[in-house]
């Protein structure tokens, strides 16, 4: 018997000492983190809604029970009973039973009234039928990246809890070592943006966290071919941790399988759906540009059945000596801050991702509460000695000025945004001002992903500011539903009827303009003198977006039909930046961030920035707060402990 079948065995009959007679267990098994207890007994166990908790709590394990298949209730007459203890406000939209593991997937518009208060509604619908509810929102806006996920999902159900089964006893199998320290390896992003990639290791596990891309540089990939990393072989690798969607984090996710890795990727649960979204995106622009894509579109789909989401705050085993916890970043949807706790007690260590001190219209400021962190990884890009940005209600008030000056003078106002994050702020902004008269109501055509990464944040307004939460809540006060916004379907005819209309505001993929529809506005727009370029966002060493806002005025762009040979475009447009609404904390922020944190890490490793912005904000935090900083560059390996 291995050592996992003898562990859950023994927490079988842990289980079965701990819960009353009336109640028998038929099996016990791991899926990823959690363990899974199946009963015969289900609606003994929901008459008593503490128990769950008790045994989680005595067992510290995350655990899920389920129906043993043999005692479900028929599907039909379990239907109508549901229906009649689901408050008819809910919403219902579908109910999908499965069998072999005993859930009913309940869809519902408003999924708090599924749930009910302190998952009241949830434990009386096991009462009733036996079966166990899973939960998920219906999506105010139609998202097809949700409807394909979740579809593809469920037919990948029945290998997904192989996947799963095998994954969850890698986790908690039997520890060998007994040496004791934490490595930390830097792959990419260090004295640069873009190609995050680090390697956590102890002696029992390795740990990959992000993996992503260099804007505007196709051939500049994370170091992946060395020994720490997958020289070793890509199942060398116990996990992977997704910070968040952003392509310069999440782009070479699903290279990994190709290379054999067939572990886990731990994220949030929007993190996946987007990560889905930008990376067949991203495959769909190289081919249209005429470059080799790195992976097929199969290995997007492999990413995503592997994909375990965890929600913030939750603590969760990824390996035999390390626990995970995300916590809000503040950056994008879903971004989170990763904190480790390896071993027992032995050391711990976050890693920032990007991250947003601040609250924005969006989302609360990134969490930095945490019981121990020895060591901090942190973002950097905005960390250089004169990075402050413009407060943002200033920042709104230049846009929207510039805003007015363009539209009197019968202009355009095209705005590069990335199609997750800072597109949904702009829109925010753009909503309010509108519906309080301080612009003009115009379109504004939003072309690119940006509405489907809008209809992605409406799926799940929990991770939003608790205000805008609320408004989503309410569908005539849903803010992304104004009808101003104008979804562009990407066909050039109509940009052209835009381009030869009235005023408007257009928000257009990519943010940094190395590629997409951005392009096509460019040849539309760029010959206008009354029509202006306004940069709301970050723009990296080497791409197009920079240079424009150096001050380029002659720029390569490829004309359509012309065998993607590059030619120059003569920029008459205006060209505004507007500071303020980066997704990024800028000097201040990162300063704040670490300042706030009680304790403070022992030592802090300043990446994701260019060289000059990584050693400042290093120097400042050392001299400032007598900690040990560190500008490292890639490929350097930090031991602790």
């Amino acid at each position: 018997m291995s050592s996992v079948d003898k562990q859950l065995e023994d927490l079988k009959g842990q289980i079965e000492e701990e819960l009353p007679r009336s109640i028998s267990i038929s099996d016990v098994k791991y899926e990823g983190p959690e363990l899974v207890v199946y009963t015969r007994d289900p609606k003994e166990f929901a008459r008593n809604g503490d128990l769950i908790r008790q045994l989680a709590s005595k067992l510290r394990k995350r655990i899920t029970v389920r129906p043993d298949p043999d005692v479900l209730s028929d599907p039909r007459e379990a239907r109508d009973q549901i229906a009649g203890v689901i408050p008819e406000e809910a919403g219902v939209t579908d109910l999908d039973f499965h069998a072999d593991t005993g859930e009913v997937v309940i869809e519902a518009e408003k999924p708090g009234m599924v749930i009910g208060r302190h998952g009241s509604t949830l434990r009386e619908i096991t009462k009733q039928v036996g079966w166990t509810p899973e939960v998920v929102r219906t999506p105010p806006i139609e998202s097809s990246t949700v409807s394909n996920v979740r579809n593809f999902l469920k037919q990948e159900r029945e290998e997904r809890r192989e996947i799963l089964e095998r994954i969850g006893r890698q986790i908690h199998r039997q520890e060998f070592s007994k040496e004791e320290w934490v490595r930390i390896t830097t792959l990419g992003c260090c004295r640069e943006v873009g190609r995050a990639a680090f390697l956590l290791q102890t002696p029992e596990t390795r740990v990959l966290i992000d993996c992503g891309d260099k804007p505007g540089a196709d051939d500049e990939v994370p170091y992946l071919q060395v020994p720490e990393a997958l020289g070793a072989g890509a199942n060398s690798i116990d996990a992977v941790v997704l910070t968040h969607a952003h392509l310069d984090h999440s782009a070479l996710v699903p290279l990994l399988y190709k290379y054999g890795y067939d572990g886990p990727i731990y994220c949030t649960e929007p993190t996946r759906d987007l990560m889905g979204l930008l990376t067949l995106d991203y495959l769909d622009v190289a081919a249209k540009e005429g470059r080799a894509p790195p992976y097929e579109s199969e290995m997007v789909r492999e990413a995503i059945k592997h994909t375990i989401p965890l929600e913030y705050g939750d603590v969760t085993d990824i390996a035999p000596d390390v626990k995970l916890t995300f916590h809000n970043a503040g950056h994008i949807l879903g971004s989170a801050v990763s904190h480790f706790h390896i071993g027992n007690g032995l050391y711990n260590v976050a890693f920032s991702g990007d991250i947003h001190y601040k609250d924005t219209r969006l989302f609360n400021g990134a969490v930095n509460d945490f019981p121990r962190v020895e060591a901090l990884v942190l973002e950097s890009t905005y960390g250089g000695r004169n990075d402050y940005q413009t407060d943002q209600e200033d920042s709104e008030r230049k846009l929207i000025q510039t805003i007015n000056d363009i539209h009197d003078r019968g202009g355009k106002v095209l705005i590069p945004a990335f199609a997750v994050g800072r597109s949904q702020e702009i829109m925010l902004v753009l909503e309010e001002a509108m519906r309080t008269g301080k612009i003009p109501s115009m379109p504004v055509h939003l072309d690119g992903m940006i509405w489907e990464a809008t209809a992605i944040h409406t799926t799940y307004p929990e991770y939003l500011r608790d205000d805008l939460r609320d408004r989503i809540f309410h569908e005539d006060e849903n803010p992304f539903l104004a009808e101003e916004f104008n979804h562009i379907d990407g066909g050039e005819d109509e940009r052209q009827e835009v381009t030869d209309g009235g005023p408007a505001i257009i928000l257009s993929t990519s943010g940094m303009i190395t590629g997409g529809p951005i392009m096509s506005w460019l040849r539309h727009l760029g010959p206008d003198p009354d029509s202006t370029l306004v940069f709301v966002g970050y723009q990296a060493q080497g791409t197009l977006g920079r240079r424009i806002q150096n001050g380029w005025d002659e720029i390569p762009i490829n004309d359509r039909g012309d065998m993607g040979r590059s030619n120059t475009l003569s920029l008459k447009m205006g060209v505004e930046t507007v500071d303020g609404f980066s997704g990024h904390a800028d000097r201040q922020g990162l300063e704040n961030f670490v300042k706030t944190m009680n304790p403070r890490p022992e030592k802090v490793l300043c990446v994701h920035g260019d060289e000059r912005s990584v050693q400042d904000l290093s120097s400042a935090l050392y001299h400032d707060y007598n900690m040990r900083t560190f500008a490292p560059k890639n490929l350097e390996t930090f031991r602790f402990k």
